[in-house]
């Protein structure tokens, strides 16, 4: 850990001085950064985005004061590479971290958003789950209260649970960083919460603020759009035995669990809307409100009952969209309150964060810079892209590998290791819900045959990085 410690920062220096062009003029004028990633996070569990029931005014207040993306989604939903994904810009299959375990190598790590930012000299902060195997990177960043593996929403040495949330102590950190935030320089906070996940091997599972227990308790929440049992008796064979269907059946069996369960979800959401509302107000008490940049997002969506699952990892919509909402302060009324359909992943937020710093993106990275969007452009946009999904193919095999191209139009699923191969196709104009899948319709033959070759296509160019990298055409 010494050698990586030292080669981070000779890395970092290098960064630096590649960064050097940002005359100190400029460096006042570089705007705040705090970028928020809630965890399991899916686009549809804030009141802006059209759910009835759950309370997010500050989520909502977030939206009005910038730009949603409305098709935002992430390119493999898991937590771990999901989030290796946001810090580096790329591709499972370009970084690598597959699985809880793996590290970032050093050149890696120097190349993320946080590092070349604080290299380009801003006062760095990280406060949450991690989310990356190996030691806590502790002394790369200027302020770090972050922890390793999924934490604990109560205190485990407090059994009676009378201490704060996980959620609101890290709402105090986050207060805490911003008071000790140097005046003469730019800041970059990244808050990794743990809400809503649940609590791993906790009866309870979803375990929010018991101070929130009164909310939703006289809602009903409506059955899943998919929650019959004839769409999980419809699914492959090889689907009713997956992680899933069992955690399914921890929480979502029967109707008393499912109430409770979805209640205690947008319980633990609500949490997260009250951190932003406190953020936001500490940033109008400083006085920097004006130049600080927000971004909100997930690091994969989840199954709340539909098809009888429970989790993510696949690659329908409940479990790979996201809500992605951005606050830049700096811009004009006429470009806030707006909502965008341009297609937004997870690898675009590294290279976004960067531009709005006024830095460039490592050749290394993937993505796409979303900044020209925020300033009412429209850029020459991707019109299809690739997800993929491969940990626990050799650990858990629960959870089935899975790739497939998303094109707007046309969603094609395949599952690599099965024998015979299983494959999914849907309309995705005609059927946005995914009710039917089109694979063995005669009818269709045309397309998924297409769908395959682009499938191929984007398989050997995404794990190309740098000069070599390019969307396949």
């Amino acid at each position: 850990m010494y050698l990586f410690r030292i080669v981070s920062r000779v890395l970092f220096a290098l960064a630096f001085l590649a960064a050097a062009h940002v005359s100190s003029a400029a460096a006042e004028e570089r705007p705040n950064i705090i970028f928020l990633l809630g965890d399991d996070l899916r686009w549809d569990a804030m009141r802006h985005a059209g759910n009835p029931i759950i309370e997010t005014p500050a989520l909502d207040r977030l939206a009005a004061d910038g730009v949603s993306f409305t098709n935002s989604y992430v390119t493999t939903s898991i937590c771990m590479v999901s989030r290796a994904t946001f810090f580096t810009g790329q591709y499972e299959s370009a970084h690598k971290i597959h699985d809880f375990a793996t590290p970032f190598a050093p050149e890696a790590f120097a190349r993320t958003y946080p590092m070349l930012l604080r290299a380009a000299g801003y006062h760095t902060g990280f406060i949450g789950k991690w989310g990356i195997g190996g030691e806590l990177p502790e002394k790369d960043f200027d302020f770090f209260e972050g922890f390793p593996g999924q934490g604990h929403y109560y205190d485990p040495e407090d059994k009676d649970e009378k201490g704060p949330h996980l959620t609101a102590r890290m709402g105090d950190h986050a207060l805490a960083f911003l008071e000790a935030a140097p005046a003469d320089k730019p800041f970059l906070l990244s808050v990794s919460f743990k809400a809503p996940h649940v609590q791993d091997q906790d009866p309870r599972q979803f375990i929010p603020d018991h101070n929130l227990a009164h909310l939703y308790a006289s809602d009903t929440i409506p059955a899943p759009r998919k929650g019959d049992q004839a769409y999980f008796e419809a699914l492959p064979e090889f689907m009713h035995t997956t992680i899933l269907r069992e955690r399914w059946e921890k929480r979502f069996a029967t109707e008393a669990m499912y109430q409770e369960s979805v209640k205690n979800y947008y319980r633990l959401v609500t949490g997260i809307d009250r951190v932003v509302g406190r953020i936001r107000e500490a940033l109008e008490a400083r006085g920097v409100a004006g130049n600080t940049v927000i971004v909100l997002t997930g690091d994969n969506g989840m199954f709340l009952g539909e098809m009888g699952f429970a989790g993510k990892w696949f690659m329908h919509e409940e479990s790979i969209r996201v809500p992605l909402l951005i606050h830049d302060p700096r811009l004009p009324d006429e470009r806030r309150n707006r909502k965008l359909d341009a297609v937004a992943l997870n690898i675009d937020i590294a290279p976004t964060l960067l531009s709005l710093a006024g830095l460039p993106a490592p050749e290394a990275m993937q993505g796409r810079d979303l900044a020209p969007w925020l300033r009412g452009e429209a850029p020459p946009w991707r019109s299809e892209w690739y997800y993929e999904h491969h940990y626990i193919r050799d650990r858990v095999p629960g959870i089935p590998a899975t790739e497939g191209v998303h094109t707007g139009r046309w969603k094609y699923i395949r599952y690599p290791d099965s024998e015979p191969l299983i494959e999914e196709l849907y309309d995705m104009h005609a059927d946005p819900h995914e009710l039917v899948n089109l694979a063995k319709d005669p009818a269709h033959a045309d397309t998924l045959e297409q769908l395959r070759a682009r499938w191929a296509a984007w398989r050997d160019a995404v794990q190309k990085t740098g000069p070599e990298w390019s969307e396949p055409r």
